[in-house]
This record gives structure tokens, sequence and C-alpha cells, in this order.
């Protein structure tokens, strides 16, 4: 061959093996190849899990047990997330105190002699089938009913486990198809779903707000009070975001009084209504030996009941060794748009590019220059967006592989789904979804949406404080963009404004020192340490 032929030929080969190297570097950065992403070809694979993953392949520290709040008696096979999520995040520096661990162990004893298949259950239901309210016994239950998406029935749950912690109740899960197999058990040897033959199941996918026999309307309606000697053996409470003045009385003191009594209560909920339980005098020494540091509260909770069952799990560590292992820091920002007219697209963008900016998260890029080279060798940052909307993570993805950065950093982005739509009634949603949460939480930093329940479970699991991206109500990009949380509790969205003692409105954010308005939505209530410096 003649040396005008060779030149010839790499002339045209070398550009063609450089844009290759460039669309090899892309799909790695871009898990969606074809028309499916990568979370869904993961649960098409579903891949046997390996005897070494069993065993833990990954090295578990000490604290694997979460400082207490887990029980050692769980066989590792049947929850392999139970004992290895250690591995996936950091230590947390928050200990649990002594006395939320020694009562979660008697709750545990409680749920195994009252649970579902016990006699004490069986004979229970006979009770509450016959009308005849035996309020000796010592088996009570609260069952809990789902209601809008994910992150709002995670929180949701929490909150009814705590209520029953504290009135010494058994927590029932009506789980429903699209929430099969996300969960582990929480408590060893015993189920927390309810049974499908529990009686009065076709009431329970009836009832809602306007339910005759909810407890909110017997009270309007003047048909149970505290004089009332024949009490049900059931009762419905409703505590969703459009509940009436009645149903909340359900934190009143004095309700609880009757409450009490009652051996059934049938709860539909899709708030995060825990911090409310603060409030009331009742329970108020219990709550403070249970947390002494306010902010713990659903960080506890939250590792303590929601463990993602096998079949998740081997998403999640699929994921996060393919795409986020190698990252010498990693990222996670959560997008949730509530109002397309008042969040356009590119000023959400330009929002999300000036908070990681100004919070020197990601480094900025050099728009003037092209990478001419696929890899650099500055410090590797992963960042994972969440967000139903895939242009996003479009836009980054291609910031970032287009230019250099301006500090050397190397920064790959990832996104794991892109559903568009939610689709809460479906389980394969569902199991993204909670896969999404679980690498969110295992970010070393976290960037948020204002007043979203998928964060807010992220940010508790991870035990993290995130930036918040603030509202936007104006077609405006909000000023400041962002602001760093002041607890990493979640925001109970529609707390009640009722002074139970003085029998008017109050705005109840102001009666404890620890409960205070949301730093992301202002009406909300939130937990926070009495000492934390107001926001």
């Amino acid at each position: 061959m003649t040396r005008f032929p060779k030149i010839a030929v790499l002339s045209i080969a070398l550009p063609v093996l450089f844009i290759l190297v460039l669309i090899c570097r892309d799909r790695g950065l871009n898990p969606f190849i074809g028309a499916e992403d990568d979370l869904s070809k993961l649960i098409r694979e579903d891949e046997p899990t390996s005897e070494d993953e069993i065993n833990g392949e990954n090295q578990l520290s000490s604290d694997k047990l979460l400082g207490g709040l887990l029980a050692p008696n769980f066989t590792k096979r049947d929850c392999l997330s139970r004992y290895q999520s250690i591995s996936y995040r950091k230590s947390s520096p928050y200990v649990p105190s002594l006395y939320l661990v020694s009562k979660l162990r008697e709750y545990e004893k409680l749920h195994n002699r009252c649970g579902p298949d016990t006699e004490s259950y069986k004979n229970s239901i006979k009770d509450m089938v016959s009308g005849q309210n035996d309020s000796s016994s010592e088996c009570r239950y609260v069952v809990w009913i789902a209601r809008a998406g994910l992150g709002n029935r995670i929180l949701s749950i929490a909150s009814a486990f705590l209520y029953a912690l504290l009135t010494n109740r058994v927590l029932l899960i009506d789980e429903e198809p699209e929430m099969a197999n996300l969960f582990c058990e929480p408590f060893p040897n015993a189920t927390w779903l309810l049974p499908k033959d529990f009686p009065f199941m076709y009431r329970i996918s009836r009832f809602k707000q306007n339910y005759a026999k909810s407890y909110g309307n017997m009270l309007k309606k003047n048909k149970i009070n505290a004089s009332t000697e024949l009490l049900p053996t059931h009762l419905y409470l409703y505590l969703c975001n459009d509940y009436d003045h009645h149903d909340k009385l359900f934190f009143c003191d004095q309700d609880q009084t009757i409450l009490r009594n009652i051996p059934w209560l049938i709860m539909k909920s899709n708030l995060y209504f825990l911090p409310s339980l603060f409030l009331m005098s009742s329970f108020e020494e219990e709550l403070d030996k249970l947390f002494p540091d306010k902010e713990m509260v659903f960080h506890h909770l939250g590792r303590y009941l929601f463990h993602p069952s096998n079949q998740v799990w081997k998403l999640i560590t699929s994921y996060y060794k393919k795409y986020l292992a190698d990252a010498e820091e990693r990222v996670g920002i959560q997008i949730r748009i509530f109002h397309k007219n008042s969040s356009p697209f590119q000023q959400v963008m330009d929002q999300i590019l000036s908070c990681t900016d100004k919070e020197k998260l990601l480094p900025q890029v050099d728009t003037e220059k092209s990478i001419v080279a696929p890899f650099g060798k500055g410090k590797s940052k992963a960042v994972l967006i969440t967000s139903l909307i895939p242009s996003y993570y479009e836009k980054m993805k291609n910031m970032y592989l287009k230019h250099p950065t301006l500090n050397g950093e190397v920064v790959a982005v990832y996104q794991a789904s892109h559903e568009v739509t939610q689709h809460t009634m479906k389980n394969v949603h569902n199991q993204k979804a909670w896969a999404e949460i679980n690498l969110l939480s295992m970010m070393d930093v976290l960037v948020t949406s204002a007043g979203s329940t998928f964060g807010y479970v992220a940010q508790g699991l991870g035990g993290k404080r995130p930036w918040i991206l603030y509202k936007t109500e104006t077609q405006k990009i909000p000023d400041p963009v962002c602001g760093r949380a002041m607890s990493m509790e979640p925001c109970f969205h529609c707390p009640q404004v009722y002074d139970c003692k003085a029998k008017r409105e109050v705005d109840t954010a102001t009666i404890i020192p620890y409960l205070r308005h949301c730093d992301d939505l202002y009406w909300g209530t939130k937990l926070f340490n009495s000492s934390s410096q107001k926001p």
C-alpha cells in the first residue's frame, strides 16, 4: 500500500474511532439504552442472589444492628438489606436512646403475642364481628390503609407506628398489590400484613372522609363522646390532607381517652402527622424518653421499619456498583415538579445549577471549550438525578460531557429511571421509586425539592440535612434559590390549627419549642431541636 492510501485511511479511521470512544463514554454516563431504563432491565433480569451476597460480600461494621434499633434474630437470607445497608450508607452518628431500643423489643414481643395467626388475634376478630368490646384485652390494633404516592405512604406508616408504640397497639398494614414485595417484614417471627380475610375488607376499600362510621363523622353527629357507655369494637380514622375539624380532634387528649377503649382503629392517612403527637400532654413524657433528640424521630423509625425486599435490594446494589461506587463523591439531586405552569423547565434548570454552584456542590463548566479527551484527571463526582422528567438529566449530562469543568473535576451524571408520569398504582413503578429513594439516601450530599415526601424519606434514611430547592410561584427563580434544611425531619403538610385545651384556633407551631414551621412550606410544622437556631 502506498503512503497516500495509508494516510487517507488513517484520516478517516481516527475521527470515527474518537466518535466511538465518546459514544461509549456517553453510554457509560447514560444508563438508558433504547427505550428501556436501567432499573427496568434489572427488574427483568431478576438474577438469583449468590451465596457471597447472602453472606455479605461487603464488610459489615460492628454497627450492623444500627445502634440496637434492629433485633438480631432475623435470618440474613430473608432480608439482605437489613444487614448490608450499612455497607452502602455511611454509619449514622445519631444513636437511638436506650429507652427507644427497649421499647422496640417490648413492641416486638407484643406483636408476636397479638399478631395475625395468634389465638389472641382470632379472639379479637370474633369479638369485633360479634360487636363485643372487650376493653380488658391486651391486644388492640391499628390498621393502616394506603392513600397517595410511596413517599406519603412511608411517612404515614411511620406516624401510625409511633402512635401504636405510644398506645400499646399492634400495627397491621393493608398491603395492596402495588405495594407487594417492596419491604421486608420489620418485626421478627411475625407479619405486619393485614390478613386478606379480615372482616369488613370491602369497607376498607370504600372508606372515605365522609364515611358515616368514621370517628370525625360520629363526633359531628354526636354519636360518640366521653360518656358513651357502649363503645364500638372498631372505628375509622381519616387523617388525610383533606380532613376536617372533627377528624383532627384525634390529636386531642380528651379524644384519646375515648379511642383508648376501642380495640380496632382503622386509619387512612397520607400525612406525616407524627409531629402533632408531640403536642399531646398524655404522650409528652414518653416521647421525651423515646426521642431526646427531636430531629431524629423519622431517622430512627424509618431505618427500623423500612428495609427493601431482596428483589428491590438487588436493583439498588446492582445500580450502585455499576454507576456510583467508584466516584470519590456522590451528589443526589431530587427534582419534583408540582405545577408545570409556575415551574418552566429552563427556570428550574437554572435554579438547580445556581444552587449547586453557590453551595459548591458541583463545579462550573467552561462553555468556551470542548472536551477533546474522553477522560479527565481531577476528582471524580457522580451525580444521581431522580425525576419523572428526563430532560434535567439530559441537560446536565450533556453539559458535563461536552465541556471541561473549571476546577478539573470529572463529573458523571446518571438517572436510574425515566417514568415521565407517576404511576402510584403500579407495582413496578413503586419498586423503581423505592430503589431510587434508597440510592438517594446513599449519596454524600442531597439537593431536594421543597414539599416532596420522596425527598423527605431519602434524607431521613440517609441522616442528612439537604439543600432545599425553594418553590417557584411566579415563574421567577426564587431568591435565595436554595437553603440548607434546619432539620432532617419531614414536614407535616396539613397540621391542625386548634388548641384542644383552650378550644380555639391557634398556630400550633408556637406551642412547644421543638415544633416550628417548615423551612420549605411555611404553613406546615416540623420537629427541630429546641437548641437549634430558628430559620
